[in-house]
């Protein structure tokens, strides 16, 4: 039986992956800092199928007891200040946990469990200000956030310990992925929630920033499985992870208000100043086409499918 330490395992990536990992047999792990009202809803139904282990990836004592004490095969570094809006208003914080944070988690896998395989949850935003689209292992990083760019220094980093100590030491450059465990600060939560609340009639409107940004969107379920594969494989490489379709917000918003019977164009406030961001990214596309030859990977959840999927995950709960 395989053993796996995510760290991150609390929120949507972790939940996800933490299920499909116990679904192959494995022993699972999970990182968890110790708080006063821990949050595991996105994990109550596993609870008694995880083992916790008390940690933080700024916390470098408590990652090597955390790595001595599962000896893990596989490690899940799913742990970051992930929205990027919130980014602008704690750069520091953001760059020590998703930037720092991935050293840290690195250098206690190199003392501790060297042969152990691991795996860097990279993103689509250190693409930022693309020079080319679709954008695909070999396009430059350009970030437009400090998010961005703590993520290219996780991604960086996690490559100069691959060619530096021989790790199997891999980063998947995951584009846009949601479910209806997003969080709510996310654009598309927030949408398919506005949508069954109103709809409902708890809510009035729905406030939002660019309407025209465009998006590279999966399903988070998918993307987990793509994250296990690149550990299976017989040699540790980056791939990029999207559809390679891209789609609007307001297309998202459109579809989303539609499956509910109601016009966007009604009511939602486009263009509005708190949401809008010192500097935006136009648009994201991925060219997935590395890893669906590599490793025979591609997405199940087409984008519409996607969105009614989590509309009417929050019609149950608002209604509940």
């Amino acid at each position: 039986m395989k053993r796996a330490l995510l760290t991150g395992i609390t929120g949507q990536d972790g939940s996800y992956l933490a299920e499909f990992l116990l679904a192959k047999g494995y022993e699972v792990y999970g990182l968890v800092r110790r708080t006063s009202t821990p949050r595991i809803d996105r994990i109550a139904h596993l609870k008694d199928r995880i083992t916790f282990c008390e940690g933080d990836v700024l916390d470098g004592v408590a990652l090597r007891q955390a790595l001595s004490e599962t000896q893990p095969d596989e490690i899940y570094n799913l742990a970051a200040q992930s929205f990027v809006g919130a980014s602008w208003s704690a750069p520091l914080y953001t760059a020590n946990v998703t930037g720092l944070g991935v050293l840290n988690v690195l250098e206690a896998v190199r003392q501790v469990c060297p042969n152990a395989r691991f795996y860097q949850a990279s993103t689509s935003e250190q693409f930022g200000d693309a020079t080319e689209s679709p954008q695909n292992e070999l396009t430059p990083f350009r970030p437009r956030s400090p998010y961005g760019c703590a993520k290219v220094f996780g991604h960086n980093i996690t490559v100069n310990y691959r060619e530096s100590y021989g790790m199997f030491a891999c980063c998947g450059i995951c584009f846009n992925h949601e479910s209806p465990r997003r969080s709510e600060e996310f654009v598309t939560r927030k949408i398919s929630k506005a949508a069954a609340r109103i709809s409902l009639g708890l809510q009035d409107r729905l406030q939002l920033g660019n309407a025209q940004s465009e998006r590279d969107w999966g399903f988070a379920g998918d993307y987990v499985e793509a994250m296990w594969l690149m550990l299976q494989a017989d040699a540790p490489k980056d791939y990029v992870i999207g559809t390679g379709e891209t789609h609007t917000v307001m297309s998202f918003a459109s579809i989303a208000f539609e499956h509910v019977g109601l016009s966007a164009w009604d009511l939602v406030d486009w263009n509005a100043g708190d949401c809008l961001r010192p500097a935006d990214v136009a648009s994201l596309c991925a060219d997935a086409s590395k890893i669906q030859v590599d490793l025979g990977w591609k997405p199940t959840v087409q984008f519409k499918q996607l969105v009614v999927m989590m509309v009417d995950a929050d019609l149950q709960a608002e209604a509940g």
